[in-house]
């Protein structure tokens, strides 16, 4: 075994990796660019090299300045983790040329399974189902129409060495063929110095499963369930869970077995994952192979209690697999969520900044749940467990150059309802602020009828909210629920602010009974009566609820009991009130007496400022051209300016047509949220 390995990474998976070390005795070595000095995984870790620039193309991707660092610390074994150098044939060769282990498969499959073309020839060669296309290289348009009609409409056009949706298109008819094609190909151009196109049918009403595998380099190989991927949006994903609520048994091990087979046809030796797209027939067919450890690797960790990261250093170590397609079992039910600093109200665009707070759940029971049917970890038998990987803290920065991802949440229990409620309780614990996080989003995705029936595909997102996602509008039970718990939390303060010190005499402050709580334009008039284990809340229709907590004035989390179900609330100050943060909902709670509540509703309504003659910076960023100028009059959809952001170029574009008046920004100036670039007449 090896006495020091190198994490070729950063953020939460170089994190994960060295908890694994850890926990085998195994020496740790990261890595770091100026950007990450002060990073997690750079403290965690045993001994930490700088290796450069911050952007990704000066530093981490930089294969001799990743060697440089493995000469400098003596390290054995590079665990790539995932994106960056992780499936990069040259690194691995290199890593080869020095006599150091790659913690992932051999060369050889590197290549043949990243280049899409060639690792679905391979599958078919292997008996792996493959959607129906053609594989060959198409020379024109014309063509590419003549294929599309003896595959048969719809059909996907991609690019061979495509990735993140660049090069890809959907045509539903000749000429939509002929145009997708050239798009395609000069997209797979640009991106890719690859213009390679091939063609295959676009499955309808799809889902995105994939399974997991596990290999050794003694010619044994498993399978470890299913993954669903299929919440996803501009296929990045953002939901996973085990196994399945679609497939069957039967189905599960048709496609465990040919991902197996095609694991053993490249000489696969790590782990892996074979990604599958599903008809609603359960029909399945070959989608690619990623060569490497997945984001969502947690949720198969759970449901199955083997750590993923230690058998694939074990096997880098030339160690045999000790588990058998036997030994696998699949027990209850796991839920990722990955956490995004991406602003959803902003049409998730990236959010950067300091975490001025960072709060996540309490983990319980984070590793294996169950071994030998003998329950391990700290949640007692059939409750929920909860995990969190991360690799950032509180006080820290989130930073322009690198993925958004700050952490991944987990949750599993026994069935699938209790692991979603787990989620969502989870999900309203975690306390983030500082910048823009998709948490409201995720709570609104966890309440969702169609998730929570399962009936779910790779559009959901695109369907469901095609106009972006403008905030949750809670049921009347649960405003009842927030409203009670809200009166109980003011009365508390007001009770307090009644036992300050230094009072004149004869002003004793009584707190009374009778209150009216407001919140998303509605109304509660309620009576309190207070006792040591809680308060009792009427409501006006009678209606009853009990609320306990131990909530005391100024926590930012407030956990309560209501009428024996838990409520955990985000709870804010705000005049006269609270800021509630609830299941994705986004509130302003005031609590006041009848006779404030009467006058507060004959208030006019305070208006938003009026900024639609402004285009205002919708993220931080760096303003790299404006296109237009003084006085210049534009039309609709035109270009204004170009911004960038986490690497990412986002053209503003004029929503109406107008004519410039003031421009506030010039190309290098750095802006925060709401700065106002160009003012028009």
């Amino acid at each position: 075994m090896f006495n020091k390995i190198l994490i070729a990474n950063r953020g939460e998976i170089a994190c994960r990796v060295i908890k694994t070390a850890r926990k085998m005795g195994i020496g740790t070595v990261a890595i770091y660019s100026d950007a990450d000095k002060n990073a997690l995984h750079v403290s965690m870790a045993d001994e930490a090299v700088h290796i450069g620039l911050p952007p990704a193309n000066q530093s981490y991707i930089v294969i001799d300045k990743v060697m440089d660092a493995i000469r400098q610390s003596g390290a054995q074994a590079v665990h790539p983790g995932y994106g960056f150098l992780s499936e990069n044939s040259k690194f691995a060769e290199a890593l080869d040329a020095e006599g150091v282990a790659f913690i992932g498969p051999p060369v050889g499959a590197i290549e043949s399974m990243g280049d899409k073309i060639t690792s679905k020839k391979i599958a078919q060669e292997a008996g792996v189902s493959t959607v129906p296309g053609y594989m060959g290289l198409i020379e024109d348009a014309e063509e590419a129409v003549k294929i599309s009609n003896e595959v048969g409409y719809p059909v996907m056009i991609k690019a061979s060495a495509g990735g993140g949706g660049k090069g890809m298109r959907i045509a539903w008819n000749d000429e939509e063929a002929r145009e997708g094609f050239q798009s395609s190909k000069n997209e797979a151009a640009n991106s890719f110095g690859d213009d390679r196109i091939f063609i295959e049918k676009f499955v309808t009403q799809p889902r995105h499963i994939e399974i997991q595998v596990l290999c050794d380099s003694h010619g044994n190989g498993v399978y470890l369930g299913e993954r669903e991927c299929s919440i996803q949006r501009r296929n990045q994903k953002v939901v996973e869970e085990a196994p399945s609520p679609f497939l069957d048994p039967e189905t599960r091990k048709a496609m465990g077995e040919q991902a197996v087979a095609l694991a053993k046809a490249v000489n696969y030796a790590s782990a892996g994952t074979v990604e599958f797209i599903v008809d609603g027939d359960k029909n399945f067919y070959f989608l690619e192979m990623n060569t490497r450890l997945q984001v969502e690797h947690p949720v198969t960790e759970l449901i199955t209690g083997v750590d993923l990261v230690e058998q694939m250093i074990r096997v880098a170590a030339g160690e045999k697999l000790t588990i058998t397609q036997d030994d696998v079992t699949l027990t209850g039910w796991a839920i990722e969520n990955r956490l995004y600093a991406e602003d959803p109200y902003r049409g998730f665009l990236p959010s950067i900044g300091r975490l001025t707070r960072y709060r996540p759940p309490q983990e319980i029971a984070a590793g294996p749940l169950l071994i030998d049917d003998k329950w391990q970890g700290d949640a007692p038998e059939g409750e929920a467990a909860v995990r969190n990987d991360t690799g950032v803290f509180e006080g820290g920065e989130i930073s322009m150059y690198y993925d958004p991802m700050i952490a991944k949440l987990c949750t599993w229990a026994p069935t699938r309802a209790q692991a979603i409620e787990a989620m969502r309780v989870a999900l309203d614990s975690f306390e983030v602020e500082g910048i823009g996080h998709n948490l409201p989003f995720l709570s609104a995705v966890m309440d969702h009828p169609k998730f929570v029936s399962g009936d779910i595909t790779t559009a959901f997102i695109a369907e469901e909210y095609p106009d972006g996602f403008e905030g949750v509008e809670l049921p009347k039970d649960d405003l009842r629920r927030i409203a009670a718990s809200c009166a109980a939390m003011h009365r508390v303060a007001e009770i307090r602010r009644t036992r300050v010190s230094g009072r004149m005499d004869n002003h004793e402050r009584k707190v009374g009974t009778d209150w009216v709580v407001s919140l998303q334009g509605q109304e509660f008039e309620v009576t309190i009566e207070a006792d040591q284990g809680g308060s009792t809340v009427a409501f006006a229709d009678g209606g009853v609820l009990r609320v306990a907590s131990d909530w005391t004035p100024g926590d930012q989390l407030a956990v309560l009991d209501v009428d024996g179900g838990p409520l955990v609330l985000k709870a804010g100050k705000i005049s006269g009130g609270f800021r509630i943060r609830n299941r994705g909902a986004d509130l302003k709670v005031h609590v006041r007496t009848p006779r404030q509540a009467e006058l507060a509703r004959l208030m006019p309504e305070k208006l938003p400022p009026d900024t639609s003659k402004m285009l205002l910076c919708p993220m931080p960023g760096l303003i790299v051209k404006i296109d237009v100028e003084l006085g210049q009059e534009v039309q609709e959809g035109q270009a204004l300016c170009t911004i960038e952001a986490m690497k990412m170029e986002n053209i503003l574009r004029a929503e109406k047509k107008g004519v410039v008046s003031k421009i506030n920004a010039g190309a290098g100036d750095s802006l925060a949220v709401d700065d106002v670039i160009i003012e028009f007449e």
